[in-house]
Parts: structure tokens; sequence; C-alpha cells
């Protein structure tokens, strides 16, 4: 693949990648997913290399995203959780660059409450509080009953925070106070490692503002089907994996 291996030549590389449907499979139960081992194994591989830069980039909170990805303060994996309000990096503390308004706060709190409140009659509907916002996620609920939780919370926001940035991706809605996009999240990592190439994999519709936001030099890969910004596709996770240990291998043996 020629993208690939020009990717490999860059002096310095950013390897930007979200994490549910992308390194792990998506699963039922948020908290157990886990990112598979050849994906594991690959992107060791890739930051153990010379000018070589490993993110996870991704609408988790930061904390939920240690805890998936089974990282560890002596990592070397930058994070960018929450699309980017919050970040971690390689020998430093956690980030939230801009201290959240505290109406903001209390808001979120309230509205918590309600959506909880909302969805306690809808089965296979929850909604999950994040750091800036919270999801509903209708993973587990019937059609009929995910529309009718996807109405009634969006109407709740619209009354409540019509000023909120209002996300979709598979089986869920988000709304959050801060407006952070993993765009920006991959911008602010290119300007920090002073990347010269960026890859950015991710499979849903939150990822697509990243992998528009490429340029000239850059890969964009887009996990799973459906149309994408991305210049490539892959089948599944084990398909980034093998992508990705193939980028390692043309990066280790560049001149």
């Amino acid at each position: 693949m020629n993208d690939l291996e020009s990717l490999a030549r860059t002096p310095r590389l950013l390897v930007a990648l979200d994490f549910d449907g992308t390194l792990s499979p998506l699963v039922d139960e948020p908290m157990s997913a886990r990112m598979i081992p050849e994906a594991r194994q690959a992107l060791d591989a890739l930051v153990a290399l010379p000018d070589t830069d490993v993110a996870l980039v991704s609408g988790r909170t930061l904390a939920d995203l240690r805890v998936i990805s089974e990282h560890s303060d002596d990592s070397l994996f930058h994070l960018a959780g929450s699309h980017g309000a919050e970040t971690w990096h390689p020998g430093t503390q956690a980030e939230d660059d801009d201290a959240a308004d505290r109406a903001d706060r209390v808001l979120l709190d309230e509205l918590v409450v309600e959506a909880q409140r909302i969805v306690a009659g809808i089965d296979g509907a929850w909604v999950e509080p994040k750091a800036f916002g919270l999801g509903l996620h209708t993973r587990l609920a019937q059609p009929d009953a995910a529309e009718q939780a996807q109405r009634e919370i969006d109407a709740l926001m619209q009354e409540r925070a019509p000023r909120w940035r209002r996300r979709t991706g598979r089986d869920i809605l988000e709304f959050a106070f801060r407006h952070e996009g993993k765009d920006q999240a991959v911008a602010a990592l290119r300007e920090r490692l002073g990347a010269t190439a960026v890859l950015f994999a991710g499979d849903d519709v939150t990822d697509e503002d990243a992998l528009r936001s490429l340029g000239d030099g850059d890969l964009g890969v887009h996990v799973g089907g459906g149309d994408s910004a991305a210049s490539v596709s892959v089948e599944d996770p084990a398909a980034l994996a093998a992508l990705l240990t193939r980028l390692a291998q043309l990066r280790a043996r560049r001149g």
C-alpha cells in the first residue's frame, strides 16, 4: 500500500486511534471493552520506534478510557478523553485545559437525574453521566423503545440546555457543555508532538470530524461498513491491527 509506505517514512509520526469498535469490538457492557491482543501488539511495536507517538482519542471520559485500555502511569500512550476535553501525556498529570463553569456542573447534575428518571421505564435504555455531559445508551433497547428514549431526552436537552453540543453514534446520543471534537484533539496532539504526518482510525460518526481534518501526507482509516471521509477502509479491529502491524514493520525498516 503506497500510502502506508509513504507514511512510514515521515520524520515524526503520530498514530491516533479511537477505541470502541476500532481497537476493541463493540460490546453490550461498555466497561467490559478491551483492546484485542493483535492491536495491543501493534501499538506496542509502534510506540517502541524512534520518532513515533501513539494516542488513544475517545469520547469516553479519561478515567474510563484508562480502565478499558488498561493504561498505567508509566504508559507511553497519549490519551484524549471526552472528545479531547481531557488529556493525559506520558510523564504528566491529567489535564483539563479550561475549568468548567460552575453553573454547567450544577445543571449537569440536575439533567442526569432528570434523564435517568425519563428512561427508568424504557427497557434497554440507560443514561451515563460523563465528565462534561451525559450519554443515552440504547444498544439493548428495541427500536421503538430506543426512538422513544432519544425523543424524550432530545426534548429535555432542547428545553434545559439548548446550547450544549449534541452528538450521535452507534446506539448512543450524547450532550456536552464542552464543545471539543476529535478533530481538535488530533490537531492539538499534532502540534504538541511536532508530528509531520498522522494516521487516524475510527469507526463511528464522531470520528468523521477527525478524518475530514486530515491533510496531505496523513492517512485516515475507517473501521467497519458505511460511508466515510477516510481514504482507507478495513473490515474490523483485527484488520486494523494487521494494517498497524504492517506500518510498524515498514517504519522499523526506514532508512
